[in-house]
């Protein structure tokens, strides 16, 4: 089905599209569909957004006075329209929204400049397209009409359902929400109408806790027609490496866990060697090209974790034929770093090639490993049966830390990973080492061998940055500005956490790391991070290109490639370096002398198209902005989604605790009250500051905190309290607290 936003797309990336092309572009044939893009023509049209030329094309408007921006609602009913590029955010009213709802892209015309410091105020003229197709509802029955109320208050619209959807009124004992499928959205004077399509009944019923928090965070549950299969691949010249040793590092328990890279070393001489990571050959299996791959890839661009398995955005069939198995040769694209005896990076190269799992290396390995007080004796009953590959395994994981203390000599942050104590979640607290939306990383812990697999897989998506940068090819991939200092303001709000014994810079800051070392107390300590985990914006995927001016002094970029079995970005990248391997031109037209363009040696000499048209044509269509909002999106909607699903956990934990007394730890204070930790069973709530009903509280936002206006009692952060659990409410995932 075609939106706006895909008129509009179709529109900026031609020169001009008469209606014929138009319907082949957005693959409308049948005339109930070509009726609805008439009547999207003609509003557009009457907008001034697209016009028709003197040839009947269609063409975006140059000077259009909209906006793109994305719909934000607070619970509170304040909407702003939210652009891209840092710019400023427009204020819309409610009577302005034309039905917008939160996620929304639209097109915002602003009615009124911004002065000091108000944000300028917009209308909303156009819905590009709609984020929400299925909303989570409660039924009730409103002048015996019989409605849907969105559970997400940011939703500002009702949708009526028909009679027989009374059935699904809801019953706060049951907890019963249901999914509603849009039919018609609101417009005008028309109300949106809907139907009932799935009742949850959430009151003690885990099961359905899943479907829920996928359902709220608006993803799809993939199912096999909605995967992209395999195809089979060409007969290649590939270096076999079958017969050396290679390793996958693995400490997700889910079979169905995300695709692992293999990592194998091999001595070049007394001061060199060779690492190579050796990645599945997804980009020799995936048809990119088609229009129809696209489309399936925008239901999934990313896989993730369910509570006892994981949902992947591939099929079953792919990840077969890619996954690498123990004993099994399989075809890999590689690449192999040269190493010098202080561990750093000479020289590398890109590969196909042919390989053998030797070994699967589970946190239990390197516990051991780097539990052991010698090298030289091996006693433990699990290392003894892996007694020849430990030399390798040792070397590797030496290799893993030099990466890593080199990361944080150059001004990266570690901050360790959240406690779990809820079975269920495991998965979704094992590292992830293809994670980059954060701006620092996670420790290595011999607990977890996927964290040593991190920081080498973080050196080989930085290579990819460089060489496809120097080829001038595109790539997809982050900008990691990362949070370097705090400011002295942020650091008032945690000073009950760290010493009183500190010295700031001239700015007034202080170094993020100094910020961790100078609190003491380890839980102290474990909230500190929690709280500045917030410093931290998310990191979006990016197109870099070597057009863009890129001021390395301020950014780390990154392109992401070594784990296509986990999520899009990979995937993009490394189609591109296997395109580079197998097409990619080694010389200037006529120009007899070759030059090996997958080694690192050779980028100073590439100044010529590497691709040629036919090629850089599939590598455009992939590469552009439309892809890239849409992977942004999705991803977006995962973190939400991994968030809540963690949330309603703890919700469940808590509710079944209702009554009992903990001690806690304030975490933040805001004017409605504070939130608090309680670290004996990992959960945190709020304490209203209606429940504190033995003075009159107000808050004071630079000192962070609420004090009472007769006693004079206040609370902070870091202040330990004894607190009952109240109250739990789970479409909100919200534990009420009162002081005890």
């Amino acid at each position: 089905m075609f939106t706006t936003s895909s008129i509009i797309d179709n529109l900026n990336n031609s020169e001009g599209l008469e209606y014929k092309k138009l319907c082949r572009s957005l693959k409308i044939t049948k005339k109930s569909d070509k009726d609805k893009l008439d009547i999207a023509l003609t509003a557009l049209e009457k907008l001034e957004i697209i016009n028709k030329n003197s040839d009947n094309e269609y063409t975006c408007t140059k000077d259009s006075n909209h906006i793109v921006a994305k719909i934000r609602c607070s619970s509170k009913g304040y909407c702003f329209a939210v652009r891209e590029k840092n710019k400023e955010d427009i204020y819309i009213k409610e009577n302005l929204l034309n039905f917008a709802w939160n996620g929304d892209k639209v097109f915002v015309r602003i009615i009124k400049e911004g002065y000091r410091r108000r944000s300028p105020e917009g209308i909303v003229d156009c819905i590009l397209e709609r984020s929400n197709q299925i909303l989570l509802s409660k039924v009730e029955t409103i002048n015996n009409d019989i409605y849907a109320i969105p559970i997400d208050d940011r939703i500002l619209s009702k949708i009526k359902l028909p009679k027989e959807d009374k059935k699904y009124t809801y019953n706060p004992e049951n907890k019963n929400v249901v999914k509603v499928e849009i039919d018609r959205f609101p417009i005008g004077q028309e109300e949106g109408i809907g139907h009932v399509i799935q009742e949850l009944k959430l009151n003690n019923d885990e099961e359905l806790d899943t479907d829920f928090v996928l359902s709220k965070s608006n993803i799809v549950k993939l199912g096999n027609k909605n995967l992209i299969e395999s195809k089979k691949i060409e007969k290649r010249e590939r270096i076999d490496l079958s017969d050396k040793n290679s390793y996958l590092f693995k400490s997700w328990n889910s079979d169905s866990s995300p695709m692992l890279p293999m990592i194998q070393i091999e001595k070049a001489g007394k001061s060199s060697t060779k690492l190579w990571i050796h990645t599945n050959n997804l980009a020799e299996r995936v048809e990119l090209n088609s229009k129809k791959s696209l489309e399936t890839f925008i239901n999934g661009f990313e896989s993730l974790p369910l509570l006892n398995n994981w949902q992947n955005y591939l099929s079953e069939a792919l990840r077969n034929a890619s996954e690498f198995n123990l004993g099994e040769k399989n075809e890999a694209i590689s690449l192999c770093l040269h190493l010098n005896s202080d561990n750093e990076i000479t020289e590398w190269s890109f590969h196909l090639t042919l390989v053998r799992c030797s070994l699967i290396v589970g946190s239990d390995h390197t516990e051991a490993l780097l539990s052991r007080k010698s090298k030289t004796r091996i006693t433990s009953r699990l290392l003894k049966p892996i007694k020849e590959y430990i030399e390798d395994l040792d070397e590797i994981l030496e290799i893993s830390t030099s990466f890593r203390q080199r990361h944080l000599l150059e001004g990266k942050v570690e901050i360790p990973a959240p406690l779990n104590k809820i079975e269920s979640l495991d998965e979704f607290f094992i590292h992830n080492p293809a994670e980059y939306s954060k701006g620092y990383f996670e420790p290595l812990i011999k607990e977890d061998c996927q964290t040593y697999l991190s920081p080498i897989l973080h050196e080989a998506n930085l290579i990819w940055f460089k060489h496809s940068n120097q080829c001038g090819l595109k790539s997809a991939g982050y900008y990691l500005k990362g949070l370097d200092y705090i400011n002295a303001n942020e650091i008032i709000k945690y000073s009950e956490f760290i010493d009183t014994n500190m010295e700031l810079n001239e700015d007034g800051n202080l170094s993020f790391s100094q910020v961790i070392k100078l609190c003491a107390d380890d839980n102290k300590k474990r909230i500190l991070h929690k709280l500045l985990i917030n410093e931290f914006k998310e990191n979006e995927v990016s197109l870099i290109s070597k057009n863009e001016d890129h001021d390395e002094s301020e950014k780390l970029f990154i392109s992401p490639w070594t784990m296509p079995g986990y999520e899009f970005t990979n995937l993009l990248n490394q189609y591109t370096i296997f395109n580079m391997i197998i097409n990619g031109k080694k010389s200037r037209k006529n120009n007899a002398n070759e030059i090996n363009i997958v080694e690192s040696n050779s980028l100073k000499l590439v100044n010529w198209d590497i691709f040629n048209s036919s090629i850089s044509k599939n590598i455009d269509s992939l590469f552009n902005k439309f892809v890239i909002d849409k992977v942004n999106e999705y991803k977006y909607k995962v973190n939400q989604y991994k968030s809540n699903m963690i949330s309603i956990k703890k919700v469940r934990k808590a509710e079944n605790l209702l009554g009992n007394i903990y001690s806690g730890l304030i975490l933040s204070v805001q004017s409605y009250g504070f939130f608090v930790e309680i670290s004996e069973i990992n959960v945190e709530g709020l304490v209203h500051v209606s429940t504190l009903n033995n003075d009159w509280y107000e808050y004071r936002s630079k000192q962070n905190l609420l004090i009472g206006r007769k006693s004079k009692k206040a609370y902070k952060i870091g202040d330990k309290i004894e607190v009952q659990i109240i109250k739990v409410d789970i479409l909100k995932y919200q534990i009420d607290l009162e002081l005890s």
